[in-house]
């Protein structure tokens, strides 16, 4: 009995020996995350494409130049002329398609913000399940080592009765095959401890087999949030603020189609610098226009209607998909809050059960030393124990996730 109470609190007190708090480890994955890092370069690169569009507003100055040498000669006219051809040139209207154009990219400047907004709720809800994950295993482990050595214990004793001739060859062979299987699953567990600390490790950019102990863990008391409405959880979402601005990049892409088949008026002025044609002196002439330029499209065998009805269209799939994501958010919000209240509910049920099973296990175990007990009972109780300290860790683990979850939903805090 007193042995297994010395067990128990050094399980229990593990947590406490930890150094890595959770809120610092999700700053060190976030710090670490390629994710994000790819994030922002689209972001980046979304600011640049926006910066570009916005050019279409300014005066564009370009030259062309040319030089030509001819094979033959002609009587009294140079094998050689040039031609250079500055011009400064303004849109005045350009069928729509700058401010369409500005506006379009503006929109995707926009999406790609809120899509690394996202992905940071992502890998922060990666952090969370990492570390829970990893918290969960290290107890589960050592639940599995402590099982191990009740059963040597109980074994000392049976080894022992039936050395003094008081039990049968069957109790001694039940033990080794509890033993044994006990092991396997301590095997088995160790294993998969192992495995979370190498996604723990490598989430945040370490070492994958570096030591770590955690701060925090599933056996601590975590505040169960305030429900946050399903309307309130769609607002704050960056996805769905990005589904938004795919509308409104869709309304911008129609203007855009649309824009190639309106009037366009350009104004400009511009230059040659060239010989005299033909070129018999090689002397050069310097001249200066201004111009205006329309450009009025009128039949183009129904493209206009097809590149608008192509554009009509995503604009409705954009404003479809809007209004899907939002109710996915509002189910998922709806989902996320049972797994919360539910799993707190098994918490609360295990509590008591695992209490149950402690007092009925260290009872059984002292009673088999008595000889008041049979060795199926001690088995049994030993088997019960495992089985809801089991429960008990894997309830604390999916109300630990399902709070990191929840958060994730709603885009809280």
């Amino acid at each position: 009995m007193k042995r297994f109470l010395l067990l128990s609190f050094a399980l229990f007190s593990l947590p406490l020996a930890a150094q890595t708090p959770l809120e610092e480890y999700r700053q060190a994955v976030i710090s670490y995350s390629l994710q994000l890092k790819a994030a922002a370069a689209r972001s980046q690169s979304a600011g640049q494409t926006f910066g570009q569009a916005r050019t279409g507003f300014l005066p564009r100055l370009a030259m062309e130049g040319s030089f030509t040498a001819t094979a033959h000669h002609y009587d009294g006219v140079k094998q050689w002329t040039f031609g250079v051809l500055p011009q400064l040139v303004q849109v005045v209207y350009g069928g729509g398609s700058v401010r369409a154009g500005v506006e379009h990219a503006e929109a995707g400047y926009g999406i790609a913000l809120c899509e690394e907004e996202f992905s940071r709720l992502e890998v922060r809800y990666a952090a969370d399940y990492a570390y829970w994950n990893l918290s969960a295993l290290d107890l589960y482990t050592a639940a599995m080592r402590q099982y191990v050595s009740l059963i040597l214990s109980l074994k000392e004793v049976v080894d022992r009765r039936f050395e003094e001739g008081y039990i049968a060859k069957g109790d001694v062979l039940m033990i080794d095959a509890r033993l044994s299987e006990a092991r396997y699953q301590l095997v088995a567990a160790e294993r998969r401890a192992e495995i979370a600390l190498h996604n723990f490790n490598i989430l945040r950019g370490t070492d994958p087999a570096e030591t770590v102990r955690l701060a925090d863990g599933v056996r601590d008391s975590i505040r169960m949030p305030q429900r946050v409405c399903g309307a309130d959880a769609v607002s704050r979402r960056p996805d769905y603020e990005a589904a938004q601005l795919r509308s409104v990049q869709a309304e911008a892409a129609v203007r855009v189609a649309r824009a190639p088949f309106n009037p366009q008026v350009s104004i400009g002025i511009g230059g040659s610098w060239q010989p005299y044609l033909p070129n018999r002196t090689g002397t050069t002439t310097l001249d200066g226009s201004a111009f205006v330029k329309v450009s009025v499209p009128i039949f183009h065998g129904g493209e206009r209607r097809r590149a608008m009805g192509a554009a009509r269209a995503l604009l409705l799939e954009s404003e479809w998909n809007a209004a899907q994501l939002q109710d996915d958010i509002e189910r998922e919000e709806m989902n996320g809050w049972t797994a919360i209240v539910q799993s707190r509910a098994q918490i609360d049920a295990s509590e008591q059960s695992l209490r149950i099973a402690g007092e009925n296990l260290a009872i059984s175990t002292y009673s088999y030393g008595e000889g008041l007990v049979t060795i199926l009972d001690v088995l049994q109780a030993q088997l019960s124990w495992i089985q809801l300290y089991t429960y008990d860790i894997t309830a604390r683990y999916n109300y630990a996730v399902a709070i990191s979850d929840y958060f994730r939903i709603t885009a809280a805090e």
